[in-house]
């Protein structure tokens, strides 16, 4: 199933189109499975669990890490959320499923969402490989700090 973003912007959004979107997904949203959908969809930093984690337990004094890594792993197998490897030992979550490029910072350490020819989206078969993921990732410098850099 294929979930496309809601078309409006993030001070607009309300809980009950994120839990829609729950719904429409067969995922039951709890209030924990909701808090961590909407942390994802305000928060475009491609944040860790225990990003997520440290942010949500001050208001849910009941979430534990576990439930923050086991519902990322059910958005991830819905297709609601993509989960991004750059770094070997971590492991970062995405909103946008859309295809695009992911580039990391080698001086903040940010992670950028990069727009791109999305032709490689649509290949299923490479040279007679099949694929099932695809996911290009960047290491460079981003355009805040090449800014910082000049001054």
């Amino acid at each position: 199933m294929e979930v496309k973003k809601l078309k409006m912007s993030m001070t607009n959004v309300l809980k009950s189109d994120l839990k829609k979107i729950l719904l429409d997904c067969g995922i039951q949203p709890s209030f924990q499975r909701l808090a961590i959908f909407e942390y994802l969809y305000q928060h475009d930093v491609h944040p860790t669990v225990d990003m997520i984690y440290r942010s949500l337990s001050r208001d849910i004094p009941t979430l534990s890490k576990t439930t923050v890594y086991n519902t990322l792993n059910l958005f991830i197998k819905k297709g609601i959320v993509t989960g991004l490897t750059i770094e070997e030992n971590e492991m970062r979550y995405d909103y946008n499923v859309k295809p695009h490029l992911h580039l990391k910072c080698t001086k903040c350490k940010k992670i950028w969402d990069i727009k791109c020819d999305a032709s490689f989206s649509n290949l299923n078969l490479i040279e007679g490989h099949r694929i099932l993921e695809k996911q290009v990732y960047l290491k460079g410098i981003c355009r805040s700090c090449l800014k910082k850099q000049k001054k």
